[in-house]
């Protein structure tokens, strides 16, 4: 009986926590409905679950592919311009065994292929983050057309090929690498080793009281330019300024031209005073000040796309962008007023 009182007792103690818990937050938020919780829990896991029903053809991938993604990836899946290729370093023989040798027999360039373990994580970083200017746009049935046109350029699927949710587990038995992952332990077993071994501070260490903070080492911080005109500007998420004397964020001239520039994510390619994919803004705008013809030209490659004035790396045509959008960032562009 005694034991029976304790054990009570404790439980009544656990719960009068977690309810003092929830009241700490009273009021604050709501409950997240049904339809709310589908549009976020879209993960697809390694065993295909959260895959959504569709299908692709190889045929409309390439067409997906020759549209929104070759621009930065290549028309083959080799470009290594923007990213790192999507496609090389496999042979016949990793397809059979399911362990792609050159990952360790060579140092060549690393592509897609050669790493990719699991088609599900393909798949859903499509969904998720491609194409680059416009994440999330592809349709269910679109990605699966993508993913069918990769797996197509790397020779595992035919030409006549469709992809659904049905055969997706008979793509994935093909995948050279798809046995080359290992456990371990150190993350999938809180009883693990961890995967560093750190050694003392020996300089420029902490003292006193230790902060969370987030900051990027002297040596590193302008490695990639300013990240505060490179970042998409959904929500919280905004750049540190990393270049000394750039301009902090919001200092910008607000217009109509410079709100559309941001709407449309043009920074994720063109940073306003420096180069990231392609010429900052400040670039093309210097360049063609006083041409009289120049607004023309400029709307007609931001809508249809166009290479070979600032470099190999073509610019993707903006087809989902309102002609008046264009039009008023050219104009703001050819301003100068930024």
């Amino acid at each position: 009986m005694y034991k029976w009182n304790r054990r009570a007792a404790f439980l009544f103690a656990l719960l009068a926590g977690a309810a003092a818990a929830q009241n700490h937050y009273s009021g604050v938020g709501r409950p997240a409905t049904p339809a709310e919780i589908a549009a976020w829990d879209i993960d697809v896991r390694a065993d295909f679950t959260g895959l959504p029903k569709g299908s692709g053809t190889v045929a409309q991938g390439q067409d997906l592919w020759d549209r929104k993604c070759a621009s930065c990836h290549g028309f083959f899946g080799e470009s290594n311009e923007v990213f790192p290729p999507v496609i090389g370093g496999t042979k016949p023989e990793d397809v059979k065994r399911g362990r792609v040798a050159s990952l360790v027999e060579s140092n060549d360039q690393r592509t897609t292929m050669m790493k990719l373990s699991r088609i599900s994580t393909l798949w859903d970083y499509i969904r998720r983050a491609m194409p680059w200017n416009e994440p999330k746009s592809l349709s269910v049935d679109e990605v699966y057309a993508v993913t069918a046109y990769i797996l197509n350029m790397a020779e595992l699927v035919p030409a006549d090929y469709t992809l659904n949710d049905r055969n997706i587990r008979d793509a994935q038995a093909k995948l050279p690498n798809r046995d080359g992952l290992r456990p371990f332990p150190g993350l999938s077993d809180v009883r693990g080793k961890p995967d560093v071994k750190n050694t003392a501070c020996m300089k420029d260490c902490i003292k006193g009281e230790a902060r969370i903070v987030s900051s990027y080492p002297a040596s590193a911080r302008d490695t990639h330019g300013n990240l505060a005109e490179q970042n998409r500007l959904v929500g919280p998420v905004r750049g540190v300024v990393t270049i000394a004397g750039a301009a902090k964020s919001g200092t910008v001239v607000a217009s109509a031209g410079s709100a559309l520039v941001r709407k449309h994510g043009c920074q994720l390619c063109h940073g306003i005073t420096s180069r990231v994919v392609g010429p900052s803004l400040r670039e093309i705008g210097q360049r063609y000040a006083g041409d009289v013809g120049a607004a023309a030209r400029l709307v007609a490659t931001v809508r249809a796309g166009g290479s070979g004035n600032w470099g190999n790396i073509p610019m993707p045509p903006q087809l989902a962008i309102a002609q008046g959008d264009i039009e008023s960032m050219v104009l703001w562009l050819l301003s100068g007023a930024f």
